[in-house]
Protein backbone atom coordinates (compact mmCIF):
# COMPACT_ATOMS: atom_id res chain seq x y z
CA UNK A 1 0.00 0.00 0.00
CA UNK A 2 1.55 3.61 -0.87
CA UNK A 3 0.49 7.05 1.03
CA UNK A 4 1.99 9.65 -0.34
CA UNK A 5 0.99 13.47 0.26
CA UNK A 6 -0.30 15.76 -3.34
CA UNK A 7 -1.17 19.22 -3.21
CA UNK A 8 -3.96 19.86 -0.33
CA UNK A 9 -5.44 22.80 0.89
CA UNK A 10 -3.66 23.26 4.01
CA UNK A 11 -6.94 25.17 6.04
CA UNK A 12 -9.41 22.36 4.83
CA UNK A 13 -6.69 19.46 6.06
CA UNK A 14 -5.84 21.08 9.17
CA UNK A 15 -9.40 21.22 9.87
CA UNK A 16 -10.50 17.91 9.12
CA UNK A 17 -7.23 16.29 10.56
CA UNK A 18 -8.26 18.27 14.38
CA UNK A 19 -11.51 16.86 13.86
CA UNK A 20 -10.60 13.26 12.83
CA UNK A 21 -7.49 13.25 15.08
CA UNK A 22 -9.92 10.99 17.67
CA UNK A 23 -13.42 10.26 15.85
CA UNK A 24 -11.78 8.31 13.48
CA UNK A 25 -11.13 5.43 15.96
CA UNK A 26 -15.17 5.63 16.24
CA UNK A 27 -16.02 6.90 13.18
CA UNK A 28 -17.05 3.59 11.07
CA UNK A 29 -19.18 2.86 14.28
CA UNK A 30 -21.10 6.13 14.93
CA UNK A 31 -21.57 6.90 11.27
CA UNK A 32 -23.31 3.52 10.38
CA UNK A 33 -26.73 4.53 11.85
CA UNK A 34 -26.87 7.54 9.52
CA UNK A 35 -25.14 7.42 6.28
CA UNK A 36 -27.40 5.53 4.20
CA UNK A 37 -27.24 4.44 0.97
CA UNK A 38 -23.63 4.02 0.96
CA UNK A 39 -24.36 -0.04 0.84
CA UNK A 40 -26.51 0.06 -2.24
CA UNK A 41 -23.98 2.26 -4.10
CA UNK A 42 -21.68 -0.29 -3.49
CA UNK A 43 -23.70 -3.28 -4.87
CA UNK A 44 -24.74 -1.00 -8.18
CA UNK A 45 -21.29 -0.28 -8.69
CA UNK A 46 -21.01 -3.03 -11.57
CA UNK A 47 -17.02 -3.21 -11.35
CA UNK A 48 -15.53 -5.22 -13.98
CA UNK A 49 -12.45 -7.53 -13.80
CA UNK A 50 -9.75 -5.64 -13.39
CA UNK A 51 -11.44 -2.43 -13.39
CA UNK A 52 -10.30 0.53 -11.13
CA UNK A 53 -12.01 2.28 -8.29
CA UNK A 54 -10.79 5.71 -6.66
CA UNK A 55 -12.89 6.79 -3.64
CA UNK A 56 -12.78 10.68 -3.39
CA UNK A 57 -12.89 11.16 0.82
CA UNK A 58 -12.06 7.39 1.45
CA UNK A 59 -11.97 8.16 4.93
CA UNK A 60 -11.37 5.25 6.89
CA UNK A 61 -11.14 2.88 4.19
CA UNK A 62 -14.79 1.36 5.36
CA UNK A 63 -16.32 2.06 1.73
CA UNK A 64 -12.77 0.38 -0.40
CA UNK A 65 -12.57 -2.47 2.25
CA UNK A 66 -16.39 -3.09 1.15
CA UNK A 67 -16.03 -2.71 -2.31
CA UNK A 68 -12.58 -5.11 -2.45
CA UNK A 69 -14.72 -7.89 -0.72
CA UNK A 70 -17.63 -7.20 -3.56
CA UNK A 71 -15.57 -7.23 -6.50
CA UNK A 72 -12.47 -8.95 -5.37
CA UNK A 73 -10.25 -8.55 -8.95
CA UNK A 74 -10.81 -4.56 -8.91
CA UNK A 75 -7.96 -2.46 -8.25
CA UNK A 76 -8.32 0.29 -5.95
CA UNK A 77 -7.58 3.88 -5.05
CA UNK A 78 -8.34 6.55 -2.41
CA UNK A 79 -7.72 9.77 -1.89
CA UNK A 80 -8.41 12.46 1.92
CA UNK A 81 -7.57 15.34 2.75
CA UNK A 82 -6.94 14.32 6.42
CA UNK A 83 -3.93 12.47 7.28
CA UNK A 84 -5.17 10.66 10.18
CA UNK A 85 -8.05 9.64 8.22
CA UNK A 86 -5.68 8.01 5.42
CA UNK A 87 -3.61 6.51 8.55
CA UNK A 88 -6.84 4.71 9.39
CA UNK A 89 -7.70 3.22 5.78
CA UNK A 90 -4.21 1.92 5.67
CA UNK A 91 -4.88 0.07 8.98
CA UNK A 92 -8.04 -1.21 8.02
CA UNK A 93 -7.32 -2.09 4.29
CA UNK A 94 -4.31 -3.87 5.28
CA UNK A 95 -6.36 -5.55 7.78
CA UNK A 96 -8.81 -7.29 5.21
CA UNK A 97 -5.89 -8.35 3.00
CA UNK A 98 -6.35 -5.32 0.14
CA UNK A 99 -2.89 -3.67 1.20
CA UNK A 100 -2.50 -3.07 -2.72
CA UNK A 101 -4.32 0.06 -2.78
CA UNK A 102 -3.04 3.00 -3.14
CA UNK A 103 -3.72 6.19 -1.14
CA UNK A 104 -2.72 9.43 -1.23
CA UNK A 105 -3.16 12.29 0.78
CA UNK A 106 -5.23 14.86 -1.44
CA UNK A 107 -7.54 17.73 -2.17
CA UNK A 108 -10.77 16.36 -3.80
CA UNK A 109 -10.55 19.78 -5.70
CA UNK A 110 -7.28 19.24 -7.24
CA UNK A 111 -6.06 16.26 -8.27
CA UNK A 112 -5.98 13.77 -11.27
CA UNK A 113 -5.83 10.04 -12.41
CA UNK A 114 -2.04 10.35 -13.34
CA UNK A 115 -1.04 11.02 -9.44
CA UNK A 116 -2.20 7.21 -8.82
CA UNK A 117 -0.46 6.08 -12.46
CA UNK A 118 -3.46 5.86 -13.75
CA UNK A 119 -4.78 7.23 -17.25
CA UNK A 120 -8.21 7.18 -15.66
CA UNK A 121 -10.49 5.44 -13.26
CA UNK A 122 -13.60 2.80 -14.26
CA UNK A 123 -15.36 3.77 -11.57
CA UNK A 124 -15.17 6.87 -9.14
CA UNK A 125 -16.96 7.02 -5.87
CA UNK A 126 -17.86 9.83 -3.38
CA UNK A 127 -19.99 9.13 -0.54
CA UNK A 128 -20.78 11.55 2.23
CA UNK A 129 -17.89 13.55 1.28
CA UNK A 130 -19.76 16.74 -1.08
CA UNK A 131 -21.42 17.71 1.73
CA UNK A 132 -18.62 18.90 3.51
CA UNK A 133 -15.99 19.95 0.88
CA UNK A 134 -16.66 23.61 0.59
CA UNK A 135 -15.97 23.95 -3.26
CA UNK A 136 -17.90 20.67 -3.72
CA UNK A 137 -18.52 21.67 -7.38
CA UNK A 138 -15.12 21.35 -8.24
CA UNK A 139 -14.86 18.21 -6.61
CA UNK A 140 -17.52 16.76 -9.18
CA UNK A 141 -15.44 18.67 -11.83
CA UNK A 142 -11.90 16.74 -10.85
CA UNK A 143 -14.03 13.16 -10.41
CA UNK A 144 -15.44 13.76 -14.05
CA UNK A 145 -12.33 14.56 -15.49
CA UNK A 146 -10.88 11.28 -13.50
CA UNK A 147 -13.01 8.66 -15.33
CA UNK A 148 -12.56 6.83 -18.47
CA UNK A 149 -14.64 7.49 -21.60
CA UNK A 150 -17.32 5.00 -20.31
CA UNK A 151 -16.69 5.28 -17.01
CA UNK A 152 -19.19 6.34 -14.04
CA UNK A 153 -19.70 8.29 -10.95
CA UNK A 154 -21.15 7.25 -7.84
CA UNK A 155 -22.61 9.91 -5.57
CA UNK A 156 -24.16 8.92 -1.72
CA UNK A 157 -24.79 11.75 0.16
CA UNK A 158 -27.48 13.80 2.09
CA UNK A 159 -30.27 14.61 0.39
CA UNK A 160 -32.61 17.21 1.37
CA UNK A 161 -35.57 15.03 3.35
CA UNK A 162 -38.06 16.36 0.87
CA UNK A 163 -40.78 13.83 1.48
CA UNK A 164 -40.09 13.97 5.72
CA UNK A 165 -41.71 16.16 8.16
CA UNK A 166 -40.19 20.16 7.89
CA UNK A 167 -39.21 19.69 11.57
CA UNK A 168 -37.12 16.34 11.10
CA UNK A 169 -35.06 18.29 7.73
CA UNK A 170 -34.41 21.55 10.32
CA UNK A 171 -33.27 19.49 13.36
CA UNK A 172 -30.82 17.23 11.11
CA UNK A 173 -29.48 19.80 9.47
CA UNK A 174 -29.06 21.52 12.48
CA UNK A 175 -27.07 18.92 13.85
CA UNK A 176 -25.03 18.49 10.63
CA UNK A 177 -24.04 22.19 10.68
CA UNK A 178 -22.23 21.14 14.41
CA UNK A 179 -19.78 19.00 12.19
CA UNK A 180 -19.10 21.05 9.19
CA UNK A 181 -21.82 19.20 7.12
CA UNK A 182 -23.93 21.05 4.29
CA UNK A 183 -26.41 19.23 2.06
CA UNK A 184 -26.08 20.25 -1.09
CA UNK A 185 -29.70 21.57 -2.06
CA UNK A 186 -28.42 21.92 -5.92
CA UNK A 187 -26.67 18.51 -6.23
CA UNK A 188 -29.00 17.06 -8.83
CA UNK A 189 -29.33 20.51 -10.92
CA UNK A 190 -25.50 21.28 -11.09
CA UNK A 191 -25.06 17.37 -12.27
CA UNK A 192 -27.35 17.26 -14.89
CA UNK A 193 -26.52 20.41 -15.83
CA UNK A 194 -22.99 19.19 -16.07
CA UNK A 195 -23.60 15.72 -17.83
CA UNK A 196 -25.95 17.97 -20.71
CA UNK A 197 -23.04 20.33 -21.25
CA UNK A 198 -20.32 16.89 -21.57
CA UNK A 199 -22.98 14.95 -23.79
CA UNK A 200 -23.46 12.64 -20.79
CA UNK A 201 -25.96 10.69 -18.29
CA UNK A 202 -27.66 10.72 -15.04
CA UNK A 203 -29.42 8.96 -12.80
CA UNK A 204 -31.13 9.79 -9.46
CA UNK A 205 -32.17 7.85 -6.52
CA UNK A 206 -33.71 9.09 -3.51
CA UNK A 207 -33.74 7.10 -0.54
CA UNK A 208 -35.87 7.03 2.73
CA UNK A 209 -38.25 10.08 1.36
CA UNK A 210 -35.27 12.17 0.30
CA UNK A 211 -33.03 11.83 3.80
CA UNK A 212 -30.26 10.44 1.33
CA UNK A 213 -29.49 11.24 -2.38
CA UNK A 214 -27.60 8.52 -4.81
CA UNK A 215 -26.39 9.49 -8.28
CA UNK A 216 -24.84 7.52 -11.09
CA UNK A 217 -23.19 9.94 -13.82
CA UNK A 218 -21.99 8.17 -17.19
CA UNK A 219 -19.15 9.71 -19.01
CA UNK A 220 -19.92 8.87 -22.59
CA UNK A 221 -17.64 6.77 -24.27
CA UNK A 222 -16.68 9.50 -26.72
CA UNK A 223 -15.59 11.67 -23.91
CA UNK A 224 -11.66 11.40 -25.20
CA UNK A 225 -12.65 12.32 -28.33
CA UNK A 226 -14.96 15.48 -27.57
CA UNK A 227 -12.18 17.06 -24.50
CA UNK A 228 -9.74 16.55 -27.39
CA UNK A 229 -11.25 18.72 -29.65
Amino acid sequence: MTAARSTVDPGHAERMDRMYRTQRHIYDLTRKYYLFGRDTLIETLDVPPGGSVLEVGCGTGRNLALIGRRYPKSRLFGLDISAEMIASAEAKLKRTGASNAILRIADATDFDAFAFGEAGFDRVVISYSLSMIPDWNMAIDAAIAALKPGGSLHIADFGQQERLPRIFRILLQAWLKRFHVTPRASLKSVLNRKAAQNGDAVEFHPLGRGYAWLFTYHRSSDAAQASSR
